[in-house]
């Protein structure tokens, strides 16, 4: 009888190893035989948890998806309760480090790609982006109009993919100050605007 907890365990460990495999060979690299490589097990292990490398990169991003999640709701919680700093926690959410490591920019990528072609894949996506639009509507519409708080969200939605993707792209360590501070300014320049245009209230 297998330990309780051990399928959980062994999980961990294979999405792991997926991680480190994509860093080290791409996806086009990865194989089962290089997941169970790095997780020192035999394929057919690999093969029961997941059934197949499709299988594997969904249950990753899935985790990955999962720490973004949990990065934005503990940063959203511990912000003070006004929208300019919620929505400067969900910005750095976006680009804590676990989502800006060598082997998840590199997940990352590998999953926005292969989104285009696996319905599994592109339903992750689209709840991802959802979430993210609609955690910064509802900030920016407690300081502005609907239609301006959509427009708003999703201008600062593309800002954060920008940046990233750039960031990603560099083959560098990523530079969070910088992108920080570029997507709080974009923050900061609506919702001034905003409180100029109407005298004696702020949205600070």
């Amino acid at each position: 009888m297998p330990k309780i907890g051990m399928r959980d365990i062994r999980r961990a460990q294979l999405i792991d190893a997926t991680l480190q495999s994509i860093d080290q060979s791409g996806l086009s690299g990865t194989t089962l035989a290089s997941v169970a490589q790095h997780a020192n097990i035999s394929t057919g292990i690999v093969s029961h948890y997941f059934g197949g490398k499709d299988g594997l990169l969904e249950a990753t991003m899935r985790h990955v998806l999962h720490d973004l999640w949990e990065a934005t709701m503990r940063r959203r919680q511990a912000a003070k309760d006004e929208p300019r700093a919620r929505l400067r926690a969900i910005v750095a959410a976006n680009f804590d480090v676990s989502q800006v490591s060598s082997p998840v920019m590199k997940t990352w990528l590998a999953f926005w790609a292969e989104s285009m072609h696996q319905p599994a894949l592109r339903r992750l996506q689209r709840i991802n982006t959802r979430r993210l639009h609609s955690n910064l509507c509802a900030e920016f519409e407690q300081v502005l109009p609907n239609t301006a708080a959509r427009r708003a969200a999703s201008g600062l939605a593309a800002l954060i993919d920008g940046l990233w993707l750039r960031g990603a792209l560099t083959g560098e360590p990523f530079d969070t100050k910088t992108a920080l501070r570029i997507a709080n300014d974009y923050i900061d320049l609506l919702l001034d605007a905003r409180a100029k245009a109407r005298p004696g209230k702020s949205s600070r």
